[in-house]
């Protein structure tokens, strides 16, 4: 499984980026939306996953709003903002191009 310290620098506010631009979500729900949507393959620890949302934040890219969860529980909601959003295209586009230069590296043919 891959561990944050494992994926590309930045690629960790890429996604946290993209799943808050589904939804507004807590940080516990950030952590298994991930989960759940890679398949299970890409899971974040506590200790990179609220330091990455506190970075966002001083970033201006995503807001917090504490809110009551299903739970019953208090919880700080993240949401997206616009500047967030022309950063997740800008970060989308810069990881297109990464993936791609990747991907022709691999299909190079042993001699």
């Amino acid at each position: 499984m891959s561990k944050p310290a494992d994926l590309v620098q930045g690629t960790l506010d890429l996604l946290i980026l993209k799943i808050l631009a589904l939804q507004p979500l807590n940080g516990f729900a950030v952590s298994q939306r991930l989960k759940q949507v890679s398949g299970e393959v890409l899971q974040v620890s506590d200790g990179s996953l609220y330091p990455a949302l506190h970075k966002l934040e001083q970033e201006g890219w995503i807001s917090a709003e504490w809110k009551i969860t299903d739970n019953n529980r208090r919880a700080k909601f993240y949401s997206l903002t616009r500047l967030g959003r022309r950063q997740l295209e800008r970060e989308a586009g810069n990881w297109g191009r990464l993936s791609a230069a990747i991907s022709r590296v691999l299909r190079l043919r042993e001699t």
